[in-house]
C-alpha cells in the first residue's frame, strides 16, 4: 500500500487525516511543518504528500517547489481554508496534483489520495520500464525478441493505467475515454484506414484526456459556469497531456494527436490554431468522436443532450469545425445503427 505523509501545523487535523488513511490500510505518517516534511522525505520513500498551505516558517507552496528540486514523482495534494482559483492555479503550477478545500470531507480526501497514489504507481511503472529497457540494451542482439514482447506488454499496461487514472480523477465522466476511443476506431474503420492506424486511434481515444489529471478536481466537477481563469486552466489539458506523453516511450503520434484534439478544421480551435491539412487525420477523427460522445452524455454542468443533437452539431459544422470526410463517416455509422459503448478492447501498440 502507498506511503502517505500529512503536513499540517494543526495537530487535530494531522491526527484525523492519519487515522482516515490507516483505516484504509495506507502507511501513514504526519509532521507539523514543511521543513519537517522535507527532512522526512529525504530519509524515507514517500508516494503522496498531503499538505496545508499556510504554515509557520515555510508555506506548503514553497515546500512543493523544494520537493520538485529532487523529485518530480512524489504526488502532492494541497489543502487550504481559503480556497481561490488563483491559489489552485499557483499550486498546480508548482507541481501539486490535487487541491482540497477545508473543512476536509473524508470521502473527498480519500478519493484524492487514491487518485494521487494511482498516478505515483504510473510514474513508478514508467521508471521500472526505463530501467528494464537499459538492462535489455546491454544484451540487445540476444534479447531482441524478449525485449519486444516485454515492451509491448509494458506499453499496454501503461495505456490501461492511464485510462483508469483519468476516470479516478474525474468520476463524473467515467467511461468517456473508452467510448470516444471505440467510436473513433469505428469511424477510422469506415474510412478504410489501415488496421494499425485504426488501433492506434483507439488507443489515442482511450487516453486523450490524460492531461486533466493536472486540473483541480473542483473545476472538473463544478456544476456551474467556469470563470475565465478556470477555463484557461481546463484548456491547458491538451498541452499537459502532450507534455506527459513525450516523457513516456510511446509512439510520437499518440501525444501529437492528443495535443491536437481540440483544434478545429477552420483554425478556430486550441492550443495552436491549426487548420485543415495541418491537423492529423487521427486528431480529426478524435475531435468528432469526442464532441459526439460528450454531447450525448451527462456532464456536471448540464444533462445529456442526446445523440440526435450531437449528430446535428457535427452535421451543421461539417467543413468548418470538422473535416468533411470524417463527419460523413461518423454520420454513416449511426445511420446504420451504430451504438456507442464503453467496453474496453484489447489494445496493441506497434513500436
Amino acid at each position: 500500500m502507498s506511503k502517505v505523509l500529512i503536513v499540517d501545523d494543526e495537530a487535530s487535523m494531522r491526527i484525523t487525516l492519519t487515522a482516515f488513511l490507516k483505516v484504509e490500510s495506507y502507511e501513514a505518517y504526519n509532521v507539523s511543518s514543511a521543513q519537517g516534511a522535507l527532512d522526512f522525505i529525504k530519509k524515507n520513500n514517500v508516494d503522496v504528500v498531503v499538505t496545508d498551505i499556510i504554515m509557520p516558517g515555510m508555506t506548503g507552496i514553497e515546500m512543493i517547489e523544494k520537493i520538485r528540486q529532487f523529485s518530480n514523482d512524489i504526488r502532492v495534494i494541497v489543502m487550504t481554508g481559503e480556497p481561490t482559483v488563483e491559489t489552485a492555479v499557483s499550486a498546480v503550477q508548482q507541481g501539486a496534483s490535487d487541491y482540497l478545500s477545508k473543512p476536509i470531507r473524508r470521502e473527498e480526501f480519500l478519493r484524492a489520495v487514491k487518485n494521487a497514489a494511482k498516478m505515483k504507481e504510473l510514474m513508478d511503472a514508467k521508471h521500472q520500464l526505463e530501467e528494464t529497457n537499459l538492462e535489455y540494451q546491454k544484451n540487445l542482439e540476444s534479447m531482441v525478441t524478449t525485449r519486444t514482447i516485454a515492451l509491448q506488454h509494458s506499453m499496454e499496461s501503461i495505456i490501461n493505467l492511464l485510462t483508469q487514472v483519468v476516470e479516478f480523477r474525474d468520476p463524473y465522466t467515467a467511461g468517456h475515454q473508452l467510448r470516444v476511443g471505440n467510436l473513433a476506431a469505428a469511424i477510422a474503420e469506415r474510412m478504410l484506414l489501415p488496421t494499425d492506424t485504426i488501433e492506434q486511434i483507439r488507443i489515442i481515444g482511450y487516453i486523450h484526456d490524460i492531461g486533466k489529471i493536472v486540473v483541480p478536481a473542483e473545476i472538473l466537477s463544478k456544476p456551474g459556469t467556469l470563470s475565465h481563469a478556470e477555463v484557461e486552466l481546463l484548456h491547458n489539458h491538451a498541452t499537459s497531456g502532450f507534455d506527459m506523453l513525450t516523457k513516456v516511450n510511446l509512439p510520437t503520434i499518440i501525444g501529437e494527436a492528443i495535443y491536437q484534439h481540440h483544434e478545429r478544421f477552420n483554425g478556430t480551435g486550441y492550443p495552436r490554431g491549426l487548420k485543415e491539412s495541418e491537423i492529423l487525420i487521427e486528431a480529426s477523427i478524435l475531435m468528432v468522436a469526442d464532441v459526439v460522445e460528450a454531447m450525448k452524455s451527462h456532464r456536471p454542468y448540464r444533462p445529456a443532450l442526446g445523440i440526435e443533437l450531437a449528430l446535428n452539431e457535427i452535421r451543421e459544422n461539417r467543413g468548418t469545425s470538422f473535416r468533411p470526410d470524417v463527419v460523413d463517416a461518423c454520420l454513416g455509422l449511426f445511420e446504420e445503427g451504430y451504438e456507442i459503448d464503453s467496453q474496453a478492447r484489447e489494445v496493441s501498440i506497434k513500436m
